[in-house]
């Protein structure tokens, strides 16, 4: 899939949050990278069977005090090659965009892994 199709992708996955979501939404860059770096998966732990479909880097809301403020954005970043790879079709590659996205989002409102796991499987 062409890069800009794969943002176009993510652009739609954003466009899909609940609006009462994306009211609290600020600050925050969602960039396309191809794939992880081996150093990034090393540092995770997920070297050498494992990948990284997306990543959140920011301090999640509810840790965020009275005086925070004056930050960087915090970043998702959604890994183009990854999604690709465990996906045989566009229409599964949307669905997985869709997945990460939300996933990623859910780490800056503060969830888990296990809780993000458990909301996406009821």
């Amino acid at each position: 899939m062409q890069r800009r199709d794969f943002e176009q992708l993510v652009a739609e996955a954003l466009d899909e949050l609940p609006h009462q979501f994306r009211s609290y939404v600020q600050n925050i860059a969602v960039v396309v990278e191809e794939e992880p770096s081996r150093e990034l998966l090393e540092s995770m732990g997920l070297w050498p069977a494992e990948t990284l479909l997306g990543l959140y880097e920011g301090v999640p809301l509810p840790e965020r005090g009275y005086g925070f403020g004056n930050m960087l954005p915090d970043r998702i970043t959604i890994f183009q090659r990854p999604i690709e790879a465990m996906c045989r079709t566009s229409h599964e590659i949307k669905e997985a965009v869709q997945e990460t996205v939300v996933h990623e989002f859910a780490h800056y409102f503060g969830l888990d892994d296990e809780q993000i796991d458990e909301l996406m499987a009821e």
